[in-house]
Order: C-alpha cells, then structure tokens, then sequence
C-alpha cells in the first residue's frame, strides 16, 4: 500500500495488540489532576513575567484570547478522545483519519512540543529552586544554574529534575498519578494563598498605560511586543489538557473520564489564571516583575510578605515537578504509540510486564528533555514548544470536523457543541498565533519537520505495521 493511503482502521485504534497495550488504571479523578497538573505551572508561575514585559498590563488580555483558542482545540480533544479511546492522542488521531504521513507529521511535532515542554518547566522550576536555596543562604554558582545558550554552562538543577521525575514514571502510572494528585493541590493552594495577598494589595494605577506595546505584533529592538505577541507565548500557560488525551488507553472508563479530565482541568485552570494574572497586575508595576525568573514570589516579597514569598517558592519547587511528569508521561506515550505502529524501532514499543509503564520510552524521553534544559532559557524554549502544540491543535480540529462529514453517524460519547464555529475557530486562532511566533521559532519548527520527514522515508516508511498492508475500512 502507498504511504498516500495508509490509514489506520479504526479497529486497530480501539484494540491494539494485547501484548503492547498498557494498563486501565486511572479513574477522572486522575485525569484532572493530570491536566490541572500539566497547565498549571511554569506558565503561570514563571511566564506571567515574559507575557507582561511583552504587553504590560494588557497580558491579562493575551491569557484571555490564548485560553479561548485552548477552549475551542480542548472541545475538538474531548470529541476525539471519547471517540478513539486509545493512547497517542492527536498522532492517532490523523493517522485514522488523515492518514500516516500526517501523522507522522504531527507526531514528530508532538515529540518537539512535549520534550521542549518538560524542558521549559525544568528550567522555571530550577529558577524556583535556585531563588529558595538563595534564601536559605545556599547560593549556587551561576554556570551551574543556566545553560551554555542562557550565559553559563549547564542547568543542573533542570537536569536533575528531570531525571527524578523519569524514576518516577518508571516506577508505575498509578503511582506517579497518586502522587500528582497531592501534589497538584498544594500548587493551587499555594496559587490561591498569592491571590488573596496580591488583591488585598490591589492599585488601579498599576493597570495604566494598559496596553503600551500595542495590540498586533511588533518588533522593538529585535524583539516581538505586544498583545497578540505575549498571547503567542502564554498559550504555552494553558495547554496541557491534551496529556490527558495520550492516557485515553489507561483510563478505566474513557467516555466519561476523558471528558472530565480534559474539559474539567480547563475549566479549572482558566478561572485561577485569570484571579492571578489580576492579583500579580494589580499588586505591582508590571515593569517591577517583568525580569524575575520568579515573579510571584518576587511580587510577594516586595508587598512585605517574606514568608508568603517562600511558601510560593517552595509549593514552585515541591509542584511544578507535576508539569514535567504529565508532559514526559504524554511524551513518552507518544513515542511509545509510534514504535507500536512500526514508524519508530519497535523495540521501543514494549511495556514493563511489572508496572505495565513504557521503561525504555521514558528513559529516551529523559534523556533528550535534560540535553535541552540543561542548555537553553526559558523563553527560547517555551516559544518553540508552542509552534508544536499549535501544530497538533489544528490537526485536531481538522479531524473533528473530517470525520463529521466522511462518518456522521459514527458514535460519539461527546459532541464539540455547535461544531462547525468551534472547530474553524480553533483552526484560525492556532495559525494566527503560530504566524505571531518569533520568525526563528517558526524556522526551528520547520527544520525540525524538514529532518522529520527525512527520517520517515529513511526509516519509517518501510517499517510500518502497515508497509504492504491492505486498508480493511
């Protein structure tokens, strides 16, 4: 069969090969903390002070119009998921419906957004970390603490972040998902306490000149500014509802945990968004906060609140692990899915008989997470994670709106409500925010497709399960 016309039966997504498939064992409960966990974190805690030196005070207006794109693609998401119940989220998807060699395309997108993701989130929580050990008269020097591209030479703590977390995963699903749980709610807890003081502290005139870079993207001095520029880096603060969707073949009951853990941890996470985003806005001059690779706790401790600026810190420190461990889980699952189908070696499709986790996958997915935080800044690497998770979206959407018309009748536990603005609305609104990337950004995304699509006809293209196969739909 020509690559042109593989696609995966819907078969084959609803029941893989018992002998590579992973275990039911997450309930919703799990399933939201994984998404709360996953989109609560260095976005919020970290990347609130790249958006505002972007766009002032109007930043609040970037987290508005990025969580309504993230809403539209979350909706697609919990169509798509409820319907294929099966592990590599939108990979699968556009390979069912799509065919292989987009999903090869938005799989290899996917590896870029997930690792670049753990990356960024090591690297806020090594700030968090190197400013409590700083408080605690523990300095560490600074080569140890950015990257060789960030003026030192390797982020130890980042690297060793992640490391523990991959042992973590390595150890079982459930347990690392129990473990999230917990600490997922002292992160909110700890989010809710920096409201409360940021509001009792709360001045008008810190929201003047609202919008002082403009609405469009601009460059200033080699930098883009403005509202539609800031929103183009903190969507990177509300995704992470699609890791929930790479665990749709873990999950114990699909059609009803899937739907909460993805539409419920958005729910969630938008509502305490906007309360901090207004409280940090609110309690400081945005210009005073802008710079701090910490500046909540920066916020706090400038209000007069030592100790409340700790507490951030540590919560930062002891939570934002629960980022890296849904993006690597996410990550690895996708990987894990693509060595199932045959496009990656399969023997790294195979599964701990013990713990029924992907060992060698997760192992993989460590490695290459630490080589990049352990180089690069934040800022450079949430931007590129963005152009993947763009990517991925509008596949997504496209193949909602594909399979209502090729397979209306198909059973669908949930349907994206009024469909046909939803989906283009997801679609526009991904492309208008990838176009209001960094234009390097957008090149490192496309070389990175470029040497993607090489490996898939060096490699892939011969070793798929579906090489020679007839389509049986």
């Amino acid at each position: 069969m020509s690559f042109w016309n593989r696609r995966k039966p819907f078969s084959a997504v609803d029941h893989p090969d018992p002998r590579r498939r992973l275990r039911r064992t997450l309930g919703w409960p799990h399933l939201v903390a994984l998404g709360v966990g996953a989109i609560v974190g260095t976005g919020i805690y970290t990347l609130i002070g790249i958006g505002a030196g972007l766009a002032g005070p109007a930043v609040i207006v970037s987290f508005i119009i990025a969580g309504l794109v993230c809403v539209c693609a979350a909706l697609a998401y919990a169509e798509m998921a409820t319907m294929m119940p099966a592990a590599g989220s939108a990979y699968t998807y556009t390979y069912s419906v799509g065919g292989e060699l987009l999903a090869w395309i938005v799989g290899w997108s996917l590896i870029l957004e997930y690792s670049v993701v753990c990356s960024a989130v090591a690297v806020g929580w090594s700030g968090y970390a190197a400013g409590f050990l700083d408080a605690a008269g523990m300095h560490l020097p600074a080569a140890a603490v950015s990257g060789a591209f960030a003026g030192g030479l390797v982020n130890v703590p980042a690297v060793l972040i992640t490391f523990i977390v991959a042992g973590m995963l390595i150890v079982g699903t459930r347990e690392s998902a129990n473990v999230n749980t917990v600490l997922v709610i002292v992160k909110v807890i700890a989010l809710l306490v920096f409201v409360y003081i940021g509001l009792s502290a709360f001045k008008a005139g810190n929201f003047h000149p609202f919008m002082p870079y403009g609405f469009a993207a601009h460059s200033e001095a080699g930098t883009n500014r403005g509202v539609m520029a800031a929103a183009a880096i903190i969507f990177f603060a509300f995704y992470g509802f699609d890791a929930v969707s790479t665990a749709a073949e873990e999950a114990r009951n699909p059609g009803r945990d899937l739907l909460w853990g993805i539409v419920g941890s958005m729910i969630v996470c938008t509502l305490l968004y906007m309360a901090v985003a207004a409280a940090a806005l609110g309690a400081m001059r945005f210009g005073q906060f802008a710079a701090s690779p910490e500046p909540l706790a920066h916020i706090l401790r400038g209000l007069g609140h030592p100790l409340a600026a700790t507490l951030i810190g540590v919560a930062a420190v002891i939570a934002l692990p629960t980022v890296i461990l849904a993006f690597m889980y996410g990550q690895s699952r996708i990987f894990f899915v693509m060595a199932r189908d045959g496009l990656l070696p399969q023997r790294l499709g195979r599964v701990s008989p013990r713990t029924g986790a992907p060992v060698a996958m997760t192992v993989v997915t460590a490695i290459v997470v630490s080589i990049v935080a352990g180089l690069f800044p934040l800022a450079d690497i949430a931007s590129v994670a963005n152009a993947g998770t763009l990517c991925a979206f509008t596949a997504v959407a496209a193949c909602m709106l594909t399979l209502r018309v090729r397979e209306p009748g198909r059973v669908r536990t949930f349907r994206t409500p009024v469909a046909w603005l939803v989906g283009p609305l997801a679609i526009i609104g991904c492309l208008y925010l990838f176009f209001n990337l960094q234009s390097g950004t957008r090149e490192y995304f496309f070389i990175w497709n470029a040497i993607g699509i090489v490996v898939y006809f060096l490699y892939s293209v011969r070793n798929s399960r579906l090489a020679g196969a007839v389509d049986q739909r």
